[in-house]
């Protein structure tokens, strides 16, 4: 959370339109550089004078429906720390699209209809109960 003067401040810089959306979308104000964008769009910022430690680099989804699978490997590679240089400029990082890699975003359906089950062949060793009534006389 940041002070008051610190949002005036940020609000000075980014603009009234972009700090609205930082607040909606991030709960932040934030004011920093551009490092780069990624294939899906997003863009990821650095600020290394004015923010907290490990709260340094963000991202601005595109979407506003936002997953935080979008994030490609080199980029989740720097945002958690991992690495110093953005894919942008890591060599290693600058292959672009490997063969093994989805053409388009497939999002996590962990909670969705389509999640991944894992398929057994065990028996269940519980079963779920089903009460069974006998008929009453008539009397």
């Amino acid at each position: 959370m940041s002070t008051i003067t610190r949002t005036f401040r940020n609000l000075w810089r980014v603009g009234i339109r972009d700090a609205a959306h930082q607040m909606q979308y991030i709960g932040d104000t934030k004011a920093g550089t551009l490092i780069g964008i990624d294939r899906y769009g997003n863009k990821y910022y650095e600020n290394l004078q004015e923010e907290l430690p490990l709260r340094t680099r963000w991202v601005d989804y595109k979407q506003k429906e936002y997953d935080p699978s979008q994030i490609e490997p080199g980029w989740h590679l720097w945002m958690s720390y991992a690495v110093d240089k953005p894919p942008t400029e890591d060599p290693v990082l600058q292959r672009r699209q490997r063969e093994w890699e989805p053409v388009e975003h497939r999002p996590t359906l962990t909670l969705g209809r389509s999640a991944f089950k894992t398929y057994s062949t065990t028996k269940n060793k519980y079963f779920p109960w089903t009460p069974v009534a006998k008929s009453r006389a008539q009397a």
